[in-house]
């Protein structure tokens, strides 16, 4: 698919609290365009957060930010229009009742929808049809999904698919609307070493198309991933072009709490 120009992305002592303290606090790197950012930590260190509050989804309490040039949380409704999620617990999860056809479609109907010109609105019914495929089987390219390979090929439901593969239509939901930076939560969960290997070879590639990859994960992250580290302690990034120092006092339910409280900007 064509390379879009990645965002940059930085952060300087940058917190987000709830009602039960830090969800997190005091996290500095700068990461530029086409990175593979990768956000580690154990669960309840405010890593989902951290990766909302970047996308422009969530409210700081706390420190700067900017995403692709534009302030946090400022222009969050900007950065809302830059940066895609991919799969996010509780906020853009596939629907297991659909299937993969069904969630492409449902997608792309929605991006002709919200970020269409007026011409393009106007072209016949069979030009738009057409240009829709083709951004489907780019987005699908680009996040190495084959449907062909699939149990029932584009029939198959979510529920019937590996952990992997719906990592990867999630991936390819978020890239039909050729975003500068893509968010993926959980990026290794429940992924055996060989599967996890592949998760990252994938962000990895569409880091090095030109998309920005901001990426959740327990760790530990590929050694060429610029990484922000969440958690008790003063840790420095792993990249030449970041340095992270965060400390949390939260929770799984501080975290949760932080989310409640903030919202979505």
């Amino acid at each position: 698919m064509d390379s879009p120009h990645g965002a940059a992305v930085t952060a300087g002592d940058l917190g987000l609290k709830g009602p039960r303290g830090w969800a997190f606090r005091d996290v500095t790197f700068s990461a530029g365009p086409g990175s593979l950012i990768a956000v580690e930590g154990p669960s309840g260190s405010g890593r989902t957060c951290l990766l909302l509050t970047l996308t422009g989804r969530m409210r700081p309490s706390e420190g700067r930010a900017e995403t692709g040039g534009l302030r946090l949380p400022r222009r969050a409704a900007a950065v809302r229009r830059i940066a895609a999620l991919g799969p996010v617990p509780g906020v853009s999860e596939l629907d297991p009742a659909l299937t993969v056809a069904e969630h492409l479609r449902e997608r792309a109907l929605l991006q002709r929808r919200y970020d269409g010109s007026l011409r393009a609105l106007l072209r016949p019914r069979r030009e738009r049809a057409a240009a829709a495929g083709a951004r489907i089987d780019a987005a699908l390219d680009a996040a190495g999904l084959d449907p062909a390979t699939l149990p029932k090929a584009e029939r198959t439901c979510v529920r019937d698919l590996e952990r992997l593969e719906a990592l990867r239509l999630s991936v390819a939901l978020a890239l039909i609307g050729r975003p500068a930076l893509i968010a993926v939560d959980d990026a290794d969960l429940k992924l055996s070493d060989a599967e996890r290997a592949e998760a990252w070879e994938l962000l990895r590639a569409l880091a090095a198309d030109g998309t920005t990859v901001l990426a959740v994960c327990s760790g530990p992250a590929p050694k060429d991933a610029v990484t922000v580290r969440t958690g008790a302690g003063t840790t420095e990034s792993t990249a030449d072009t970041s340095t992270t120092k965060n400390s949390t006092d939260t929770d799984d339910e501080g975290t949760a709490d932080a989310f409640a409280a903030t919202g979505r900007s």
